[in-house]
């Protein structure tokens, strides 16, 4: 498969099969975060990578947050023990960590986003080995649990939760905006 199709073809995968991604496929993603560009080469990411049981830790996380949601509401068991779960709905979970370095002159947006080119990449090489992926967010990232658990540093941040496994549905279709409606061109022609 070209970069280009890659490109084109890469969509979030939602549901995937239980089967176990072999190690050298989840180590040829690492190593193609790693090279994703950032400025002064600081190289500002750490991944976890959550396997079998590893994944419980992060569905301890989202049943913290159902039960900090619900508190006043009263707690569901049903639904806690469904949030607990969602962790386990692929084989393999990397959190991506942005880990600023603290020298003044760098500045922290600039490492965010050399992170996030790393989990692009990320996305890219797992399409291009057959694999399937979606990059979640949401309150799980900031939530004071999520600090505890993985042990985050006070200036670290998670970018995200890398979902990987093979697809267990067919892609869906893409559509996006041309560039042309997103663009401005600058160049000699303008007054």
């Amino acid at each position: 498969m070209n970069l280009l199709e890659a490109i084109r073809t890469r969509r979030s995968i939602q549901k995937m099969k239980p089967d176990p991604v072999p190690q050298s496929m989840i180590e040829q993603i690492l190593e193609a975060a790693t090279w994703a560009p950032n400025h002064f080469l600081t190289e500002p990411w750490r991944f976890i990578v959550l396997q079998g049981e590893g994944r419980k830790q992060l569905g301890k996380v989202f049943a913290a947050l159902y039960v900090d949601k619900q508190r006043d509401e009263g707690i569901n068991p049903d639904l806690l023990e469904k949030q607990a779960e969602r962790a386990l709905r692929a084989p393999v979970v990397i959190l991506v960590i942005a880990t600023p370095s603290p020298k003044k002159h760098i500045l922290p947006r600039e490492e965010f986003a050399a992170c996030c080119a790393g989990v692009q990449n990320m996305l890219l090489t797992a399409h291009a080995l057959g694999l399937g992926a979606i990059w979640s967010t949401g309150p799980a990232a900031t939530h004071p649990r999520t600090r505890e658990l993985f042990l985050l540093e006070e200036r670290e941040e998670v970018v995200g939760f890398i979902y990987i496994g093979y697809p267990d549905q067919s892609l869906p279709k893409g559509k996006r905006t041309p560039f042309q409606h997103k663009t401005l061109w600058l160049n000699d022609k303008m007054t």
